[in-house]
């Protein structure tokens, strides 16, 4: 294949993590796939910490050997820290699992999504990098493929029999169609910078995640990185990070002095990069897929950073995704009943998800509350925190009921089946 042909049986919009994941399970499957990118890799990605449970969809395409081989710090554990700068006991995933996913990593994104990117061309996936995907090419129902536009300006038209859209939050189809739905209740604005030379705690908590409360459920994120650079980031509502000031400099020194443990741990550093700024806003498709196209990772569906399940629901988006299309086009059918059960089943863990953010932002509760009651169901909340979410939660969301007003599930994101 070259960069010349313009017809496949799949073209991937959008090489991040879930992109390549898709793409190289459908070339494993022995599809000819496109994986078109609108930048050159490497490039800057914020997103940076790892659950055990990305482990599988990695061994599925091949990385895991590659991960072991990297200098990404090893993730063993998930600690909170309190106002007064008291940690809680970490959590151990190696306590609750007894399988090697149980160390993950803390991943440098542009590294690791180069990786990512080399790896699906290894399983031969043809990628075409400043390539911007501009609209979706219609059928009449049917989605047959994208509009790109190269780095001299000149447009190609890519057809194929599936068309999945891996192009982020500000993806193709939502735009395209006018699908995106915001959650009102989770906005939240996130200023964050990288330290150099920050302290580590010793041992296997060198590369635990941190996350640090502030006044009203506002935090701060610490997550080591190599090279000796740690990510910090403050995620809060707007009105508390800016009532003073728009200074991102004040504001971020100012929230640093509250937390003993955040101000302790950065001391020894130096800032080594700009403040960044970003609104937060979590939403969802009103679709996940139609005739000829799926959405995959944060064109489907983007949930609060505060648990770092971001790139988990990335890569099992990918994966599923891809499984679905690949038994579609066995089929001879990919029409949007073809992935009913990919919405249903990325509706159901999204949702899960999305009742703890609800409970860590609500007021007046702690999840040390549900463990005191009901010690039974610390399991069950590791179970979250870690990725393993094919399972039922009745009996937690039940016991949080008892504590907070959880929302009500979302009734869109699913197949428009016509």
């Amino acid at each position: 294949m070259t960069d010349k042909q313009t017809n496949f049986d799949c073209i991937v919009l959008g090489a991040g993590p879930g992109g390549c994941v898709a793409a190289t399970i459908l070339a494993d499957a022995g599809h000819s796939v496109a994986l078109i990118e609108k930048q050159t890799f490497p490039r800057y990605q914020i997103g940076e910490s790892m659950i055990p449970y990305n482990y599988f969809p990695l061994e599925r395409v091949g990385m895991i050997d590659k991960m072991k081989a990297s200098d990404f710090p090893k993730k063993h554990s998930v600690q909170f820290v309190g106002r007064t700068g008291r940690q809680s006991q970490p959590f151990y995933f190696s306590e609750h699992l007894d399988h090697e996913c149980a160390q993950t990593w803390q991943v440098t994104r542009d590294v690791y999504d180069a990786m990512m990117l080399d790896n699906a061309r290894e399983h031969g996936v043809t990628v075409f990098e400043n390539m911007t995907a501009r609209s979706l090419i219609e059928d009449g129902d049917k989605t047959i493929g994208a509009v790109c536009v190269d780095q001299d300006g000149q447009t190609r038209e890519f057809k194929a029999k599936v068309t999945l859209d891996a192009t982020g939050g500000k993806g193709v189809a939502m735009k395209h169609h006018k699908w995106r739905i915001e959650d009102p209740n989770l906005v939240k604005r996130a200023i964050w910078t990288y330290y150099r030379g920050a302290k580590r705690d010793p041992g296997i908590d060198e590369g635990a995640t941190t996350i640090t409360y502030l006044e009203d459920k506002n935090w701060f994120w610490y997550i080591p990185l190599r090279d000796n650079i740690v990510s910090v980031g403050l995620v809060g509502d707007k009105e508390y990070l800016f009532d003073e000031t728009n200074d991102l400099h004040t504001i971020f020194k100012r929230e640093v002095n509250k937390n003993v443990w955040i101000k302790k741990h950065l001391a020894q550093g130096e800032r080594d990069s700009d403040y960044h700024v970003c609104i937060h806003r979590s939403y969802r498709s009103k679709y996940c897929a139609k005739d000829g196209l799926v959405l995959v990772g944060d064109a489907l569906s983007f949930l609060d950073p505060v648990f770092s399940t971001g790139m988990y629901l990335t890569l099992v988006s990918g994966e599923l995704a891809a499984d679905a299309v690949v038994a579609a086009l066995k089929k001879g059918d990919v029409s949007g009943k073809q992935f009913q059960a990919y919405g249903e089943t990325m509706c159901e863990r999204i949702e899960i998800l999305r009742r703890l953010v609800y409970a860590f932002y609500a007021k007046d509760f702690s999840f040390k509350q549900i463990v005191m009651k009901y010690p039974h169901l610390k399991g069950k909340v590791t179970d979250c925190l870690i990725g393993n979410l094919d399972q039922d939660f009745t009996d937690l969301n039940e016991a949080l009921a008892e504590f907070l007003d959880l929302p009500d599930p979302i009734k869109h994101g699913r197949a428009k089946t016509n």
